[in-house]
Order: C-alpha cells, then sequence, then structure tokens
C-alpha cells in the first residue's frame, strides 16, 4: 500500500534531487585562504548551478572538496574538478585519501628508482611514513637518524669544521648529510634535514622552528630554509610533509 499510493506522491510533491557527487583534492605547499582566493572566483559560475565548496586545513596541506546533488552533479563536479586542478598545477598532490608518501613511493617505484633519508629533527619522521606504504622496499634503500653533531659526522660524512663555523642546523650541513647519505648507499635521490623543532634552542639568528631540506641527486644538491614554528610533533610532521614535497615536484 505504501509503494501503491504514498509513494507517488512523495514523488510528485517532493522532487527526488540527482544522486549526490563528491571530489576532493589535495594540495600542499600552500594555505587555506590562498587556496581558497585561487580558486573560489573560479567556481562561482558552478556555484549558481549547485556546487558547494568545502576547505579543510590540515598540518602542511589542503583539501579542496567540491560536491553537488543536482540533476546535473557529475557534470558539475567533473568540469569544477578540471578548473581546481589546472589552477593548483604542482601544489595538487592526489584526490580522495590520497597521501603524499604514497605518491612518493609509487612515482619512484615507476621509475624504478630508489631514496636513501639522513634525518635530524624528524628524528626517522620520514622513515616511518615512507615505509607505512606497500611497496616502498623497492624504493627505500636506508634511513638513519643523525641527531648528534658525532652521528652527522661518522655516519654520513659531515666535515666537523663545517659544523663549527655553521653549526648543525645550517645550509651546509644540510647539504653534507644528503649528499653523505646518497653516497653511503647509491641512491638516486637522498633526502636529509636538520632543524630547531623547539621549545628551546632558538636564537635570533635561527629562530624557533627553523629547518633546512636538502636533496641530493646525481646532477644537484638543492637546499630550502623553511620556518615551522609550532609545537615539535607538528614541527615534525610539516617538515616531513615538506621534505616529502620537494622530492615529488622534482621526481614528477
Amino acid at each position: 500500500m505504501f509503494t501503491e499510493s504514498v509513494v507517488p506522491l512523495l514523488r510528485q510533491h517532493v522532487p527526488v534531487a540527482g544522486a549526490f557527487v563528491c571530489r576532493t583534492l589535495r594540495s600542499i605547499g600552500i594555505g587555506e585562504s590562498v587556496v581558497q582566493d585561487m580558486v573560489a572566483p573560479l567556481l562561482q559560475s558552478f556555484v549558481d548551478r549547485g556546487l558547494e565548496i568545502g576547505y579543510c586545513a590540515r598540518p602542511g596541506r589542503v583539501d579542496v572538496r567540491l560536491s553537488s546533488s543536482t540533476a546535473d552533479a557529475a557534470r558539475v563536479v567533473k568540469e569544477a574538478e578540471a578548473i581546481v586542478a589546472a589552477k593548483l598545477g604542482k601544489n595538487l598532490y592526489g584526490f580522495e585519501d590520497d597521501d603524499l608518501e604514497t605518491a612518493v613511493v609509487h612515482l619512484l617505484a615507476k621509475r624504478g628508482q630508489t631514496l636513501a633519508l639522513a634525518e635530524s629533527c624528524t628524528g626517522g619522521y620520514i622513515s616511518h611514513l615512507i615505509t607505512n606504504v606497500p611497496g616502498a622496499s623497492a624504493v627505500l634503500l636506508a634511513g638513519v637518524v643523525t641527531y648528534s653533531n658525532a652521528a652527522k659526522q661518522r655516519f654520513v660524512g659531515v666535515n666537523q669544521a663545517i659544523l663549527e663555523a655553521h653549526g648543525a642546523v645550517s645550509e651546509p650541513v644540510a647539504r653534507e648529510m644528503a649528499e653523505g647519505i646518497r653516497r653511503e648507499t647509491g641512491a638516486d635521490y637522498a633526502l636529509a634535514v636538520t632543524g630547531i623543532a623547539g621549545p628551546g634552542g632558538g636564537t635570533p639568528e635561527k629562530p624557533l622552528g627553523t629547518v633546512f631540506l636538502a636533496l641530493a641527486r646525481s646532477e644537484t644538491t638543492v637546499v630550502l630554509k623553511q620556518q615551522n614554528a609550532c609545537d615539535r610533533e607538528t614541527f615534525k610532521q610539516v617538515t616531513a610533509q615538506q621534505a616529502l614535497d620537494l622530492l615529488r615536484r622534482t621526481v614528477a
């Protein structure tokens, strides 16, 4: 009786919406407000057609969620996705539940290339992320935590004179860490990080959160300086993501 009598009335007086369609784009390297300023103006016409836009900020990254339940929801979301993806460019690293470490492992595995890690302030967190990915054994050759100056010298060959002249948290030391672990392992790429996680240890010249990221490969070594002034755990997370993103952008 319900099917024969009530359902037809509901369909007549309460129109059925289109199927719900949702797509999430994952970005890194730019803040939530910047992402919104980049994409919102471009999507206004889609919003007028029933598109809903959501932004979710996490440490080091921002998700853009596009959804619609209109009659042409699939088309609206697909067209909007193409616009957002093009605008985000290399800041876009994946979709839905993709994570950065998986993207990196897959990129290297696809090319048959390998990676080595020399970590100081992240304490092995980059190695932890990489080894969470199935198939990482085909990519990761080795990871060392050279936390002390003595370990930096012994295991990755950082020159004592450079440590004394520049300090452990410096561009020259990060460079030597990356080049040293690459030399020791023969990896195609080597990442190194050294920084001040806090809450103490900062100086006017090197304030809390200062970190140097180095990426060594056969052609050259690139070193970036970042400022991640946050609690220790968040510092490690953000620094690890920045290092992996540096590698992703170089390999891609």
